[in-house]
C-alpha cells in the first residue's frame, strides 16, 4: 500500500483543523479551570488520608495536568464530517475512492485527534509548568519527568496512546454505518473513556477489588499508562509490558475496525438519487 496519499490526507486535514484557534483557547481555559478544581479536591483528600495512598500528590499533579492538556487526544467524540456523509448520502463517494477506506479514514482521524491537541497542549504546558510557579503555587506545578529514561518511555507511551485513541475513534465512525446517528454511541464511549482511562480519577485510587479488571481493559492505555510513566509511578522494569499492553489493544481494535468496515461496506444502502 502506498503511504504518500495518506500523508497528504493527514497534512490537509491537519492544516484545516489548525484554523479553529479560538475554540481551542476557550477549551484550554475550561481545562485549566477544571484541572485546578480537581487538584483542590484531590489535595483535600490527600491532606486527611489515614493510610499512605498508592500515588504521591506530586504524581497526582502530573496525572491531572497531563490529562487536561491532552484532553483533545481522547476518543470522546466522532468526526462530524463523516457523520454528515451518512445523512447526506455522500458516503457513496467515499466507497469509490481508489484508496483503502479504513486507512483513508484513519489518516483523517489522526489529524482530527492531533491538531486540536497541539493547539491546547503547548499553551497548557506553559501554564502548568511555568505560570503556576510564577503565581506561587509550586506544589501544583507540573514537574519534569521522573528521569530522562522515564521521559523517553513517556514519549513512546503517549504515541501508542495516540494511535489507540485513533483506533477507538474509528470504531465510533464505523458504527454510523448501522446507527446513522453517532450521538448515542458517542455518549456511551464518552462515559467509558473518561472513567476507565483514569481521566476523572487516577485508576490506582480506585478500590483494590477493581484493580484486576481496570488493569486489563483497553482504555487504561489512553491516560493511566503514559501519565504514570511520566511521574515515575510505574517501575522502569514494568514499562515494556505496559507499552506492550497498549500495542496489543491497538492492534486488536484496528483489526476489529477493519473487519467491521468490510462487513458494513457489503451491506450499505444509500437512500436518494
Amino acid at each position: 500500500m502506498k503511504l504518500r496519499p495518506y500523508f497528504f490526507v493527514i497534512s490537509a486535514r491537519f492544516r484545516t483543523l489548525l484554523q479553529y484557534r479560538t475554540a481551542a483557547f476557550a477549551g484550554l481555559v475550561t481545562q485549566i479551570f477544571w484541572g485546578s478544581i480537581k487538584l483542590m479536591v484531590l489535595g483535600a483528600f490527600f491532606a486527611v488520608a489515614t493510610e499512605p495512598p498508592p500515588m504521591s500528590f506530586q504524581q497526582i499533579v502530573v496525572y491531572v495536568w497531563l490529562g487536561q492538556v491532552l484532553l483533545a487526544m481522547l476518543p470522546w467524540n466522532a468526526d462530524s464530517e463523516i457523520q454528515q456523509m451518512f445523512t447526506s448520502g455522500s458516503v457513496a463517494y467515499e466507497l469509490l475512492r481508489p484508496l483503502d477506506l479504513y486507512a483513508f479514514w484513519f489518516a483523517r482521524t489522526m489529524a482530527f485527534r492531533s491538531a486540536p491537541t497541539l493547539l491546547r497542549m503547548i499553551p497548557g504546558l506553559i501554564f502548568a509548568y511555568f505560570i503556576v510557579r510564577v503565581i506561587g503555587l509550586e506544589e501544583w506545578a507540573l514537574p519534569p519527568p521522573a528521569s530522562i529514561y522515564y521521559g523517553l518511555a513517556f514519549v513512546a507511551s503517549i504515541l501508542m496512546a495516540f494511535i489507540l485513541s485513533c483506533a477507538i475513534t474509528m470504531l465510533i465512525n464505523i458504527s454510523v454505518f448501522w446507527t446513522i446517528e453517532s450521538r448515542g454511541v458517542v455518549a456511551i464511549i464518552n462515559g467509558l473513556v473518561t472513567v476507565f482511562s483514569g481521566m476523572i480519577l487516577p485508576l490506582p485510587l480506585f478500590p483494590g477489588w477493581m484493580q484486576g479488571v481496570l488493569y486489563w481493559q483497553p482504555f487504561r492505555g489512553l491516560c493511566d499508562v503514559p501519565y504514570r510513566i511520566y511521574s515515575g509511578n510505574i517501575p522502569m522494569s514494568e514499562i515494556p509490558l505496559e507499552i506492550l499492553h497498549q500495542l496489543g489493544w491497538t492492534v486488536l481494535l484496528i483489526a476489529l475496525g477493519m473487519v467491521l468496515l468490510g462487513s458494513a461496506r457489503r451491506k450499505l444502502v444509500v437512500q436518494g438519487g
